[in-house]
């Protein structure tokens, strides 16, 4: 058979358009009607996705007031309270979320992704992140924050300490025997013990080994220092090349990477973001897209822009060019990807501003036939293992996909009709990991 596509669905945000929720018959509370969410996981289990993913932000930007007013990612549930809450409503579908290794500990981490895990029947994922956000460091006591390569070298530890402490039960360790009084072996338990330069754990984690193992993890990241991190722990890692020759390349390397380590390739999934429009013809899907882009107001848009920058650039010519911005710690990703647009396609601050306050990365537009070819030229063409979807504005985007083209893909023979295993591992095709402790 030939080679399927993987489907997740980015959820947190429902949109990341900016003007998503101004878009006609849009739900304006999507972002926080457990209702709208529970319909939408729904929708996405129907059509046999991978994956629903949450993305986080551990605080509210520090925008202007004529900005901040504008953003429906201003409120948002926390994202354990709500995948557990979309556990009780769904059977297969997997339930990633997104956990810093900047402001939290490892303990914490470790013990809700087990109890996630165990309360879905082993649908979770992981998505490692460091946080970049200058404005989240003052929600817990610090004025600044760590440096990008401090960011990682820290996060590289919260792994190994996450995933040690997910190992402190060997799998047949609670062996429950009424009849002699015995719940668990003692023998069957590690306590970590962990002392490293960021981190000292004792160990053991209060719960049992999770379903999976250990749950999926996911990554992003386009520095150096995120890719050999992807290389060296993920095993699925959200790209953000916007173009087909860019995600082959970033492919390679990571897949290359990979090996040079020891790990087998096949068992790291890369899942690009696409942001997706869908028409009954391609001139409707063009034009749904410039009515949603036309919802982005400038004083959203600039601001989005600064901050994907890490730098403020709403003192300069709206119409002009833009300057050389200094290196900062904002995301690498999201400041060479703004940088080389700019660049390679002449665009004034205002226009460029017009593409962060809407969504400047990879999309496909058009109907349910060219975005399955799309889908189907990078897989064949080894970009990516699947894709990570983003939807214009809900619920009618998401019903656009999951109603045309994943039929389409379906009948191409590129996309599953029915679940085959109860696990993101099994739907991701991923082993279970060994216990490192217990044979």
């Amino acid at each position: 058979m030939a080679k399927q596509l993987h489907l997740g669905a980015f959820m947190r945000p429902v949109s990341i358009h900016t003007g998503a929720w101004r878009y006609p018959g849009a739900l304006p509370d999507a972002n926080f009607s457990l209702a709208a969410i529970q319909r939408f996981i729904r929708s996405l289990e129907a059509a046999k996705f991978d994956y629903f993913f949450m993305a986080d932000h551990l605080g509210v930007l520090n925008l202007p007031r004529q900005a901040l007013m504008r953003s429906h990612t201003v409120t948002s549930f926390e994202p354990f309270t709500l995948l557990s809450a979309l556990a009780g409503v769904t059977e297969r579908i997997g339930l990633v979320a997104t956990a810093s290794t900047t402001y939290d500990e490892p303990f914490h981490v470790a013990r809700r992704f087990a109890s996630l895990d165990h309360i879905s029947g082993g649908r979770t994922g992981w998505n490692v992140v460091t946080t970049s956000n200058p404005d989240s460091s003052r929600n817990f006591g610090l004025e600044t924050q760590p440096d990008h390569a401090a960011r990682y070298h820290r996060a590289r530890e919260f792994h190994d300490v996450v995933t040690g402490l997910w190992d402190s039960f060997a799998d047949d360790a609670f062996v429950m025997d009424a009849a002699k009084g015995i719940y668990f072996d003692p023998d069957r338990m590690h306590a970590l013990n962990h002392k490293g330069e960021h981190f000292s754990v004792s160990g053991p984690l209060n719960i049992s080994r999770p379903v999976q193992g250990w749950p999926v993890i996911f990554q992003a990241g386009a520095s150096d220092p995120g890719r050999q991190l992807a290389a060296e722990t993920a095993e699925a890692v959200f790209a953000a090349e916007s173009t087909l020759e860019g995600s082959k390349a970033y492919y390679d390397d990571v897949k290359g990477r990979a090996a040079t380590v020891g790990r087998n390739p096949d068992h790291i999934k890369i899942m690009p973001a696409v942001f997706l429009v869908v028409g009954d013809t391609v001139e409707e899907a063009r034009a749904k897209r410039a009515k949603l882009d036309s919802l982005v107001h400038y004083d959203s848009g600039i601001h989005s822009l600064s901050g994907m920058l890490g730098h403020d650039v709403s003192g300069f010519d709206p119409d002009g060019p833009l300057p050389d911005i200094p290196e900062s710690n904002a995301s690498k990703s999201s400041r060479r990807f703004m940088i080389e647009l700019a660049r390679a396609e002449n665009l004034t601050i205002r226009q460029l501003a017009a593409k962060a306050g809407s969504y400047g990365g990879l999309a496909f537009v058009g109907t349910a036939k060219t975005i399955a070819d799309e889908m189907q030229h990078w897989l064949e063409q080894a970009a990516c293992d699947g894709f990570t979807t983003m939807f214009p504005y809900l619920p009618e985007g998401l019903e656009d996909f999951t109603g045309k083209v994943v039929p389409e893909l379906q009948a191409r023979g590129l996309f599953r009709t029915e679940y085959e295993g109860a696990t993101l591992r099994d739907h991701l095709g991923l082993p279970r990991p060994d216990n490192r402790f217990f044979a």
